[in-house]
């Protein structure tokens, strides 16, 4: 188990270097000058010539990555161009945000969808089987901004209900909060519903074929007993590697749902960054989802050889 962690924990920093180098390459390669971004248009060009040394723009890209990567070893992610603080101050208002829907998103989908998927197992080839499945598919084709957008047109301005915008932690208002979630959350949730749930029809159908299974009713156990312990118990196996690929997911959504309904998160803040050439807060934000990325992958591969006894024996 050991040595598998530690494999699998070199592999991620390997990837996290991988990925600095492209972020910093394709954020050096933008268009827009990041001087003008910083200090305004109405500079001299002295002072031009002066803040252009002080970023370091007069160096080739190789040189300025070590530099830059030597400061983010340190902890130092720069200065935002933008709000002029530290970009871990400025991403760490933001974070919260982001962080408090993917995991309200998970805790909602899992369950859900692991319910539907049994049920659509169970009742294989029956009426419920059939409207949860294609229920499933069509949410699972459609865009969670294009979902955003509808809830935004149909609730806020058909029928005035909810908020368009804003965020409120539960501890703050917890009735204005609910008020505010109840359509992002649904957004970010209701596709993981649909693949959780057909995954887990997946794997269970493929579980009840099995021979300890014919073992087990020919032994008169209950039907009820033989679903819940064996069925959705090794059925429940593949579900978990989603986990990470979830969370990934949700990360990416959240730049669409969060700009829709004005959510001060980091997928907000990711694309005020692009509109501002704000380099440091984008760098920083993409090395932030892929670090939570692959530690939710390193997890779920925890999970996976817990769970599963064959892939430590293995």
């Amino acid at each position: 188990m050991a040595k598998y962690m530690f494999k699998r924990l070199g592999q991620t920093l390997i990837i996290i270097v991988i990925v600095s180098v492209l972020t910093f390459l394709l954020v050096s390669l933008m268009p827009k000058d990041p001087v003008y971004a910083l200090y305004g248009t109405d500079i001299t060009q002295e002072e031009y010539d002066v803040a252009f040394k002080q970023l370091n723009l007069d160096k080739p890209i190789p040189v300025r990555y070590l530099a830059w990567a030597g400061d983010v070893l340190h902890g130092d992610f720069g200065t935002s161009y933008r709000y002029h603080d530290d970009v871990l101050a400025v991403i760490g208002e933001k974070l919260g945000v982001t962080m408090y829907l993917c995991f309200a998103s998970t805790i909602i989908s899992f369950p859900i969808g692991i319910l539907l998927g049994v049920i659509t197992a169970v009742k294989r080839g029956k009426w419920q089987d059939s409207v949860l499945t294609m229920f499933a598919n069509i949410i699972s084709s459609i865009p969670s901004f294009v979902i955003a957008i509808v809830m935004l047109w149909i609730f806020c301005i058909k029928l005035g209900w909810l908020p368009s915008s804003g965020f409120t932690f539960p501890w703050d208002d917890f009735g204005e909060h609910i008020r505010e979630i109840i359509m992002p959350l649904f957004c970010l949730s209701i596709g993981g519903i649909a693949s959780v749930c057909r995954q887990t029809r997946s794997s269970m159908l493929e579980a009840i074929r099995q021979d300890y299974v014919r073992t087990a009713r020919s032994k008169g156990l209950k039907e009820g007993f033989i679903i819940y312990k064996h069925v959705l118990r090794n059925g429940l196996v593949p579900i978990i590697t989603m986990i990470g690929q979830r969370l990934a997911m949700m990360m990416g959504m959240t730049v669409f749902v969060e700009n829709v309904f004005a959510i001060p998160g980091i997928g907000s803040l990711m694309v005020e960054s692009v509109n501002n050439v704000d380099m440091p807060v984008l760098q920083a934000c993409v090395m932030l989802s892929a670090l939570i990325i692959s530690l939710a992958y390193l997890f779920t591969d925890f999970l996976y050889v817990v769970v599963d006894p064959r892939i430590s024996l293995s």
